[in-house]
């Protein structure tokens, strides 16, 4: 019986993540691909104009 008791948590442990990787690959796409690269295209798109910008007088 110990090796049950050994092999119980990395079993428990790989369907958790084999979970995980599921979840993740299913989450990709779909209709919330076009809302999420629209989010980082203006999260860049920010971030490209502060540093177009250079250091405002307050910052220094």
């Amino acid at each position: 019986m110990d090796y049950v008791s050994a092999l119980v948590p990395p079993v428990v442990m790989a369907v958790f993540f084999i979970g995980l990787i599921v979840t993740i690959v299913k989450s990709q796409g779909g209709d919330k691909k076009a809302k999420e690269d629209a989010a980082v295209d203006a999260a860049i798109a920010r971030a490209e104009v502060a540093r177009q910008a250079g250091p405002q007088p307050s910052d220094i």
